[in-house]
């Protein structure tokens, strides 16, 4: 199976099935004598881990992270760093009755006919377990990033029809204190209030919605990203795209934008005491591919849960018309623990070219 691996000189490889004894991730390019916080990288993960509040799926797993090679008295070695994440709490009787038949809109169907069989607990390697791995290696890359003074922020900012305002992005820190003081993860505490009441109405249901995670990255350098196929912002879109149930990815002023003229849409310049910037940001901080040094910005859009707790038609794997329903434990809505992953491929993306750019000798 090919496509494990994620990055031209950070480079990530995970490994691991949702169901299996451990999931993982060897980040190799990871350069030497960063500081590597354990209890940092717990952190993160425990932002993705499930059973976390009544709004996520009730597995209930620690993700606690083991760091298994390339780090040596707290500093990165330079060498490939390995970390195991155990699985703990994997019920695979829940899904014997999917053996034979193929689940809507999951991966069962395609996940055969491309290698002739499949894992059918909890859809195996094509689980989103698997990004739990991603999260751990993040978490490095932040650690990498936070020395350059690079931030990276996200938050659910619409579940369903419900949508929070644009918020005032001027400190960062403080919107993350803000979105991680409730479980939804909305930095806005009013609109994430009726975004659990929604969930948690959705869930008793037994249904599910999708949301949008908006991502906001600052202090990026001019540079990063070249102007053809590895363009920052395709990149970018590459990463999110890649995580399990994103069904959308637009960056600056996104589809909206193509309602605008020219004249309203372009970005003017001014000198701001020696650094050029723009007077807006519709370009979303990236042109022609490259960074130009102002906040990068993007949304996430992700579709419902495909597990919903509700009889459904489908046919087996001999082709004959079956029935399935939902049993066992899963997200009404995956965003709140989405944001995290989403800001770790994001420091992935951004690490990677930074590095690249440091490789020209700048």
């Amino acid at each position: 199976m090919a496509g494990n691996s994620f990055g031209e000189i950070f480079k990530i490889s995970t490994f691991g099935e949702s169901h299996g004894k451990a999931i993982g991730v060897i980040i190799d390019g990871c350069p030497p004598n960063i500081s590597i916080d354990e209890e940092f990288i717990q952190s993160e993960l425990d932002k993705r881990k499930p059973g976390q509040s009544k709004i996520t799926t009730q597995r209930k797993e620690s993700d606690t992270a083991q760091i298994l090679s390339g780090v040596f008295e707290g500093k990165s070695t330079g060498t490939p760093i390995a970390i195991l994440i155990p699985n703990e709490d994997q019920r695979s009787k829940d899904y014997s009755h999917i053996m034979h038949s193929y689940r809507p809109s999951h991966a069962d169907y395609t996940y055969q006919q491309k290698y002739g069989l499949r894992d059918y607990r909890g859809g195996g390697r094509s689980s989103a377990r698997e990004t739990a791995a991603r999260v751990a290696a993040g978490a490095i890359a932040k650690l990498y990033l936070k020395q350059f003074g690079i931030e990276i922020f996200a938050h659910v900012s619409a579940v369903g029809t419900i949508n929070a305002p644009e918020l005032d992005s001027t400190d960062l820190q403080q919107l993350l204190k803000q979105r991680e003081a409730n479980i939804a993860r909305c930095a806005d505490p009013q609109v994430a209030s009726q975004m659990i009441d929604f969930i948690d109405q959705v869930r008793k249901n037994g249904d599910t919605v999708g949301g949008k995670i908006a991502t906001i990255i600052r202090n990026v350098p001019v540079g990063l990203g070249e102007p053809v196929f590895d363009k920052l912002h395709a990149d970018l879109a590459k990463a999110m795209m890649s995580i399990n149930a994103v069904h959308g990815f637009e960056y600056g002023s996104g589809f909206a934008g193509s309602q605008l003229l020219g004249s309203q849409h372009n970005d003017l310049f001014f000198n701001d005491n020696g650094n050029i910037r723009t007077h807006t940001n519709f370009s979303g901080g990236i042109q022609g591919g490259i960074s130009n040094g102002m906040d990068i910005t993007f949304n996430t859009a992700f579709k419902p849960v495909a597990t919903i707790m509700r009889d459904q038609e489908t046919v087996d794997i001999f082709g004959n018309k079956a029935a399935i329903s939902g049993k066992g434990r899963h997200d009404p809505c995956v965003v709140s623990r989405a944001v995290i992953i989403v800001e770790a491929m994001a420091a992935l993306v951004i690490t990677d070219h930074l590095l690249r750019q440091q490789a020209y000798g700048k």
